[in-house]
């Protein structure tokens, strides 16, 4: 794929590096739509071009610019009164983790728990209550996402099941779910840079595809007005159905 790494530093073709960023415009256009899943879409495709090391740390970085960009173009839809305390709860969630949990907690259980929740919220029988909760107890919710982020990184899927709620408009469940999941990456650039990664070394190319997320993101954007709620509840039943499907051959790995 024209790459090699030297001290963490990736190099592509431009070749790899055009068709890394078609994939990465994808993958955004798919989260803007249906509201997950373009996260997992992005890092595979990422995957084939570059190690796992840089690889993690440049995606999250590129994800930073991708939510942002979201967040963004949807302003008007944004819920301080949810995100805010999310913020606060996730900054906790991740600090805790880093510095006393992760080294005493494996990524079994908390994949197991998150596939519980999921599978709850997709075939729950209508006269159970969908996972609503109020605006302040997104700090649970923020906390809880701080420490899956660090220790299996699966953000999108735990987030998914507080948004599948028919009080919030596909654009309120896109945008908020964006900040949230914006917020809980910043968290990671401290953890790269404390363990000697060089983002300014791999500054061109991060560049570059963040571009291509933030395009993906307003393309996606453009082509969400035109997607009805049943539809886009759908598609992300349908994302979060491929996600679950995803973890439980985690958990089988785990478990072999």
């Amino acid at each position: 794929m024209g790459q090699q790494e030297i001290m963490d530093v990736v190099y592509l073709s431009t070749e790899s590096v055009i068709l890394l960023s078609m994939a990465i415009v994808f993958a955004s256009a798919i989260t803007s739509i249906t509201g997950m899943a373009g996260g997992v879409l992005m890092f595979s495709a990422m995957s084939v071009f570059m190690p796992v090391k840089p690889l993690i740390a440049i995606h999250g970085v590129v994800q930073v610019f991708n939510n942002a960009a979201r967040g963004w173009f949807l302003r008007a839809h944004i819920r301080w009164a949810m995100c805010f305390p999310f913020l606060i709860g996730t900054i906790m969630g991740a600090a805790l983790t880093t510095f006393f949990i992760v080294q005493y907690v494996g990524q079994f259980f908390p994949l197991l728990i998150l596939v519980l929740l999921i599978v709850y919220t997709l075939f729950k029988p209508k006269r159970l209550p969908q996972v609503k909760i109020r605006d302040k107890y997104y700090f649970l919710v923020g906390i809880a996402t701080g420490c899956m982020g660090i220790i299996v990184g699966a953000i999108d899927p735990l987030l998914a099941v507080f948004f599948m709620r028919d009080d919030m408009t596909k654009e309120e469940i896109v945008c908020n779910k964006s900040m949230m999941q914006l917020f809980t990456h910043l968290t990671k650039i401290p953890a790269f840079l404390f363990l000697g990664f060089s983002f300014f070394d791999n500054a061109f190319l991060i560049m570059v595809l963040s571009l291509a997320a933030i395009f993906g993101a307003k393309l996606g954007i453009v082509i969400l007005r035109y997607v009805s709620t049943s539809v886009f509840f759908l598609l992300m039943k349908a994302a979060l159905f491929i996600a679950a499907g995803r973890i439980i051959y985690q958990l089988i790995q785990l478990g072999v």
